[in-house]
């Protein structure tokens, strides 16, 4: 690969850091963007909404339009909308258009994750595709490990100083987009996509596993606080060992992906999330709650990774298409989650774990439901016509 090919490749992984920081950063500033806008704290906290519904929704169509019209044309437009929705929430007079600008970030990162990964899989073989995919996945959490510090640091200062670094990241980005011409071919309606039961097997348990065991942060926070008695500073680092694992382990977890296959590595990182899950119901030992998050973080990446690199192969000639609805599902799961949980932990924490311990019973069955692949492929490579 020559030098631009390299470029354009780390570009691609430095990209996927965006997303998360651009929806996480607001969460310490929250204090000061209530009184810079004499606001209440709900109505602050709507901007952590505003983003992800946008994103959420988007994600069902974003890739296979992604597809249609060009990774490379539609990132590029994205990464310029995204840049200029950035500098809006920093220069907005008001909650109003504060809201409406991280509309227009989570809209625009509905078009950028998805078709990155994308394209990673036209730059990488099949069989070190898994790898590429953890080292994208590796950014990711890096973004939302980073967010809150970068945040809370530009919170110190000026908070809108918190809004500038993804502005200019992205614009930075727009000099090396992934590899991609339109494909007229590609304009299938992307709800069909999903009703190829392996594609849906595989949406589902991506699904499953966002309202389970890779989505309560928010659960393990409230078990900190009100049961555990840890400080907000303390449960803040608790959190962030889940996050910093996943940094550190996903280049390690896509190689092995790339040796067991998606579907029995995912269903191998469900397990082990999910007991670890039941396991943190358990103690009330911080010091062991926080060990345990960091491995239920770590086998949570195994589980997303393997979800992404199965994804980007199922549906070769519209992977933008496959890995948004995939996408879409696991945050429709992060969105139920709480409304699934939540009730259960001022009342019996270890009955709220284990329950969601559980779900992974379910990712697995969904694992295993996708069927083998075919012989001589990489798993999930070309296993769909589009």
């Amino acid at each position: 690969m020559d030098d631009r090919g390299l470029l354009a490749r780390n570009a691609m992984y430095v990209g996927g850091a965006i997303g998360p920081f651009g929806a996480s950063v607001v969460v310490p500033m929250l204090p000061e963007l209530r009184d810079s806008f004499s606001a209440s704290s709900e109505q602050v906290a709507a901007s952590l909404t505003a983003y992800f519904v946008p994103f959420a929704i988007l994600l069902v169509v974003s890739g296979t339009i992604g597809e249609r019209f060009g990774r490379r044309r539609v990132v590029r437009v994205s990464l310029v909308t995204y840049a200029a929705a950035s500098l809006a929430c920093a220069l907005a007079p008001g909650l109003g258009l504060f809201l409406v600008a991280r509309v227009a970030q989570g809209a625009s990162n509905s078009f950028i994750t998805p078709l990155l990964l994308a394209g990673l899989a036209e730059v990488h073989p099949p069989e070190r595709l898994g790898r590429a995919v953890g080292v994208y996945g590796s950014f990711q959490a890096g973004g939302q490990v980073l967010a809150p510090v970068v945040g809370g640091l530009a919170a110190e200062v000026n908070w809108r100083l918190g809004f500038v670094l993804p502005a200019a990241l992205a614009l930075l980005l727009w000099f090396t987009p992934p590899p991609g011409e339109p494909r007229p071919g590609a304009d299938r309606p992307p709800v069909a996509v999903l009703f190829h039961r392996r594609l849906l097997m595989l949406g589902l348990a991506s699904l499953a596993s966002g309202a389970g065991v890779i989505g309560i942060g928010y659960l393990v926070a409230l078990y900190s606080r009100d049961v555990l008695g840890v400080s907000p500073a303390g449960t803040g680092l608790l959190l962030m060992a889940g996050g910093a694992a996943g940094v550190v382990a996903s280049p390690f977890l896509g190689s092995l992906v790339d040796r067991l296959g998606g579907r029995r590595a995912g269903a191998i990182g469900a397990v082990v999330a999910g007991s670890l899950v039941v396991l943190m119901g358990q103690t009330a030992r911080v010091a062991l709650v926080t060990v345990l998050w960091a491995g239920v973080g770590a086998s949570a990446g195994l589980i997303r990774i393997s979800q992404q690199r199965l994804a980007v192969g199922l549906v070769p000639r519209n992977r933008g298409g496959a890995v948004s609805s995939v996408l879409s599902l696991r945050f429709a799961g992060h969105a139920v989650s709480p409304i699934l949980w939540t009730s259960l932990v001022a009342r019996d924490p270890g009955l709220d774990f284990l329950a969601v311990g559980l779900t992974a019973v379910v990712v697995v069955a969904l694992f295993g439901a996708m069927g083998p692949v075919a012989a001589g492929r990489a798993e999930g490579e070309g296993s769909l016509s589009s």
